[in-house]
């Protein structure tokens, strides 16, 4: 199994200690010296004043974030956790995401989501009852600039018909592994339809009207949402493995693993200093990985 590890670019509060250049670069060169396989970051571009009181966060943009990572380090992977593409015109983000791609010599991961800050989309000017549609048309029109020369396509919000074409392409070929964040049944199928993997997250009950998620509290929530990914690729006739990737929490690599999980990600938990994040790092990396690599 691999293990990506979240980037504290949420931590404003500390700016000092995790939001600098020398921050980022000094913590992705931890996470890459202690063996881990990932480094991810999340996106808020303007988060409503409500849900930042309530527990939100802010966060730095991601694919700035993350060059900053990769300028720093060799061999780590740059992972969107999560991306969300119905923010921006589908073509934009194709190009910041080949960009770093191609000057990272081909290391990014794109989890990308739906969203669920209604008022963040207002303020975006984005329409929130359409962010589902957004998102799976953008991951379609993505893949087309990637790959193709003279796109001629036309969307809800864009005309792309006089033929277009993107260069440089994005170092990993037909593009960057797609994972698609949620616990819906309809990211499911976006993930079968569409992506690589699927990435559920931990959300008990209590929250998941406010993140407008399904509830997912258990090994067996997430064989449960396998099966029912496993039963909408016989129906649309994908043959691929899907990749599953999960938050390391309560349960074990080899529990996970046995419930279908083929991925993981982490965080270190209210770090108060960089120094502490780097010193849990190291550890994480002599104490945590090597069990999780030697899950099946």
């Amino acid at each position: 199994m691999r293990l990506s590890l979240g980037l504290p670019t949420e931590r404003v509060d500390r700016a000092e200690e995790f939001v600098t250049a020398d921050a980022i670069a000094e913590m992705a060169r931890a996470a890459e010296d202690a063996g881990f396989d990932a480094v991810f970051v999340t996106d808020h571009p303007f988060p409503d004043d409500e849900w930042l009181t309530a527990g939100g966060h802010h966060a730095l943009d991601p694919l700035v974030a993350l060059a900053f990572a990769a300028a720093a380090t060799t061999t780590i992977r740059l992972h969107t956790n999560l991306f969300v593409l119905a923010y921006r015109n589908p073509f934009l983000a194709a190009k910041g995401i080949a960009t770093l791609d191609h000057l990272s010599n081909g290391r990014v991961i794109l989890g990308v989501g739906a969203g669920y800050l209604a008022p963040e989309f207002a303020a975006l000017g984005v329409d929130f009852a359409e962010r589902n549609d957004l998102t799976d048309e953008a991951i379609v029109m993505m893949k087309r600039a990637w790959t193709e020369a003279g796109v001629d396509a036309r969307g809800r919000h864009f005309d792309a018909s006089a033929g277009h074409t993107m260069l440089p392409r994005p170092v990993q070929q037909p593009h960057p592994p797609i994972w698609i964040g949620g616990n819906s049944r309809r990211a499911i199928r976006r993930a079968v339809e569409l992506a690589d993997g699927w990435m559920p997250m931990p959300n008990p009950a209590k929250y998941a009207e406010r993140r407008r998620s399904p509830k997912l509290e258990s090994l067996d929530d997430i064989r449960a949402g396998i099966a029912y990914a496993k039963q909408h690729a016989a129906s649309v006739g994908r043959t691929a493995p899907l990749g599953v990737m999960y938050a390391l929490g309560r349960d074990t690599p080899e529990e996970l693993a046995a419930a279908g999980v083929t991925d993981l990600y982490t965080l270190v938990w209210k770090p108060q200093s960089r120094a502490q994040w780097i010193d849990e790092v190291r550890r994480m990396g002599e104490e945590v990985l090597p069990a999780v690599k030697l899950a099946p």
